[in-house]
């Protein structure tokens, strides 16, 4: 069956109910049908993952804007700084690079002559990524994939904008990776609704949606997580409430869900359906781009490692939501699993706290980097 019964719950956050009418269900019937002939499971990952020659990673949306400060090489990694914008004499600055709260990456890797570049999430709004995208010359026609790590608004916020404005420019029957169903439904934080990711604006957009709740591969030279499993001491905050069910037009089909999920009201947000990208750079290790790590920043390497039979970790790059209320304890503690896994480089952005970030330069030195808007990390064989 393409589409179970619907939920009526009334109006969860806003969203009207579409058991409320024939209409409705008939359209949510429809657009099942439809999300199930451009729906496919992701290529899985197999015995052995690509490596990669180089790769680069840019911050195209991140929370911090750093002017004024040069590039910088450590060991193997290039570190290049972005100003936020050109000026001329004779009119003040009229663009530049905008920082706001959300993320969005650029993952360029090669293979010999073979190039390829993955955009992963969308930030908050697409005003800022579009804006940041242009300053940076990232041109959307050259994207290879699309990745999303989780439904939050802070990562997907900016994806409609990005899809309209990127009508015509984008490769067709583009991939675009999400870890499962769980990612459409329906959240809510303590302020009221956060959103749903909208399936329909995929589908228009002529991409393929990727089921990836296991290991696959990303264009070829990339790879997902799959699902995070829990295996480290973390217990990450639940930020969020979800619940199971289409409502007007947005949500995740009940059918596709666990029993255990579909309760009719809202559940903490267990996040199952989280997943972090990585690259293996060859002679280096894993470069692994959490996002945000509501599994486990270490849970999420643990499964880079696991996917790939990979122990070496060359980098590790994104948010990890390590904020308050998790104490000097929790973080001592996330560093020490750093230590262990022995990495070359942390690097840190968007929902990493502050009180991490110094703790974490004192523990590791000059491993650790605070990353910014238009910075670009360099990782070569």
């Amino acid at each position: 069956m393409l589409f179970g019964p619907c939920n009526c719950f009334g109006d969860p956050s806003s969203f009207a109910s579409m058991c409320s009418g024939g209409a409705g269900f008939i359209t949510a019937m429809v657009g099942a049908m439809v999300a199930a002939t451009r729906t496919g499971e992701a290529r899985p990952v197999g015995t052995k993952v690509p490596q990669v020659d180089k790769l680069a990673v840019r911050m195209v949306t991140d929370n911090v804007i750093i002017q004024f400060v040069p590039g910088e090489t450590r060991g193997s990694l290039t570190i290049e700084r972005r100003s936020t914008g050109n000026t001329r004499p004779d009119a003040p600055p009229h663009t530049g690079l905008h920082g706001e709260w959300g993320l969005s990456m650029h993952a360029e890797s090669q293979i010999g002559g073979d190039v390829r570049n993955v955009l992963i999430d969308f930030g908050y709004t697409s005003e800022v990524l579009l804006n940041n995208m242009d300053v940076l010359a990232f041109d959307p026609s050259r994207i290879d994939a699309l990745v999303l790590s989780h439904g939050h608004y802070d990562h997907f916020g900016g994806m409609v904008g990005f899809l309209k404005a990127t009508r015509g420019k984008l490769t067709p029957k583009l991939p675009f990776f999400v870890g499962g169903e769980d990612a459409f439904c329906l959240r809510k934080n303590a302020g009221g609704n956060f959103g749903a990711l909208d399936r329909k604006a995929i589908l228009d957009a002529d991409l393929n949606l990727m089921m990836a709740d296991q290991p696959a591969i990303v264009a070829d030279h990339g790879f997902t997580t799959g699902r995070i499993g829990q295996v480290s001491f973390e217990k990450p905050l639940r930020a969020t409430s979800e619940i199971v069910g289409i409502f007007d037009g947005f949500g995740c089909f009940p059918e596709k869900m666990p029993p255990e999920k579909n309760v009719g009201d809202y559940i903490p947000d267990d996040f199952d359906h989280e997943i972090a990208t990585a690259y293996m750079v060859k002679g280096k290790g894993l470069v692994v781009l959490t996002s945000c790590s509501h599994r486990g920043v270490i849970n999420a390497v643990r499964a880079a490692q696991k996917a790939s039979g990979i122990d070496k970790v060359h980098a590790v790059i994104g948010g990890f939501h390590i904020v308050p209320p998790l104490d000097d304890a929790y973080c001592r503690n996330t560093i020490e699993e750093f230590r262990q896994i022995d990495l070359d480089f942390l690097i840190t952005g968007h929902c990493t706290g502050d009180r991490f970030y110094d703790l974490a330069r004192e523990a590791l030195g000059d491993k650790v980097i605070h990353s910014a808007v238009g910075m670009r990390f360099v990782f070569n064989s």
